[in-house]
């Protein structure tokens, strides 16, 4: 046994009440009851001390008592000094009975003494003052050794019994709380995941329409400075003004796809190079339903591709495609070049960097460069 084993303390949870059903806290408390009723029948039988002595040995009953449940509350406190002092006072005072001839009650207290010392102390205290109690209770018991033997062990077996069980359902509480720590965590994360998510989705949609607004408005603007005919710079915020709406329309889909409600992916693909002038989608692969934070990922990037083409490569044919492979699908947008436009530098949107992370969140990856005529993006995501 080693020198830890000896020194080390029950836990509380052990010693506590924490995880005791309802019938074994109620056969607890009628033991107790039990042994107090023994007790002060010991008190009360013996002739021989008059009233006033059998009064003064009521008291010392309750001082037992008393001191018992100081010693519970020490234990549970795990302060050795207390719960040694208390349990000497406990001993003393069934040699005090002994001494006085009440015999029965000191014997059952050197055996709750033996068997509670056991249960709720470090070995290394318990095994001597247990020794110490099962030792009286033999010296003083008037059976014949064999019963008495039968007595000391089965006493002794009992608190140790009573202790390892003590420890099961304090390792047990200790699991529960384990548990349900974990799973509190876990709500969290979850939480905290799905609200980023959320944050994500709507910051992407907004600026996404915000940055095609900003387009149209900027353009409005040049066109004021410059003098230019009304028609044009009419068209300029009409455009503005449907980008909005469509903003409206894609925020609301968000937050429709956040609750599984997505249009499919090719007829998204389809409705949205329709808006765009010299644009047209190719989808190979067998398609498929893909997990949402894909769809919503291939949707983004698309719409932001798109929106980058306009800002600056008026003009430009685009080619979109999409491929469904076995364990990923590929989004790719290419562009034939265009003359750079005058909106160039006008604001921007969430652009490649915010694409890129989207893809790595996702275990995916995105690619933006340019080729031979024009510029091309390609998102890869796993499925």
């Amino acid at each position: 046994m080693t020198e830890n084993a000896l020194t080390r303390w029950p836990t509380r949870e052990a010693l506590g009440r924490a995880g005791t059903s309802r019938p074994r806290r109620m056969l607890a408390w009628a033991v107790r009851f039990l042994v107090l009723a023994l007790l002060l029948w010991g008190a009360f039988s013996q002739r021989h001390v008059g009233i006033w002595g059998a009064l003064a040995a009521a008291a010392a009953v309750l001082l037992a008592g008393l001191v018992s449940w100081a010693f519970f509350h020490t234990t549970y406190e795990h302060r050795l000094v207390s719960s040694l002092a208390l349990m000497a006072v406990l001993l003393g005072i069934a040699v005090t009975a002994e001494a006085t001839g009440f015999r029965g009650p000191a014997l059952v207290i050197w055996c709750g003494c033996g068997v509670s010392a056991l249960e709720r102390l470090p070995l290394g205290a318990a095994l001597p003052v247990t020794s110490v109690a099962l030792a009286s209770f033999s010296a003083f018991n008037n059976d014949v050794w064999l019963t008495t033997a039968a007595t000391v062990a089965g006493m002794a077996l009992a608190g140790y019994v009573l202790r390892l069980d003590a420890e099961a359902r304090g390792g047990a509480q200790r699991l529960l709380a384990q548990a349900r720590a974990a799973r509190a965590a876990e709500a969290e994360s979850a939480a905290l995941a799905e609200r980023a998510r959320i944050a994500r989705e709507i910051h992407d949609v907004l600026a996404h329409s915000l940055s095609a607004q900003l387009v149209h408005l900027e353009a409005a603007r040049l066109l004021i400075e410059r003098g230019a005919d009304r028609d044009q710079i009419l068209e300029r915020v009409v455009a503005a003004r449907g980008m909005a709406r469509d903003g409206l329309a894609e925020t609301r889909q968000a937050l429709s796809a956040l609750r599984g409600e997505l249009t499919p992916l090719e007829e998204f693909l389809t409705g949205l190079v329709s808006a765009a002038d010299g644009a047209d989608v190719t989808v190979t692969g067998e398609r498929r339903p893909l997990p949402a934070e894909a769809s919503q990922a291939v949707r983004r990037v698309a719409q932001e591709a798109l929106t980058n083409v306009r800002k600056h490569a008026q003009g430009a044919k685009v080619q979109l495609w999409l491929d469904y492979g076995e364990h990923e699908v590929t989004l790719g947008v290419r562009d034939s070049g265009g003359r750079p436009g005058e909106l160039t530098g006008a604001g921007g949107g969430y652009g490649l960097r915010g694409m890129r992370e989207r893809a790595e969140l996702l275990g995916g990856s995105l690619d933006a460069g340019p080729d031979e005529e024009g510029f091309v993006v390609t998102l890869k995501v796993p499925v």
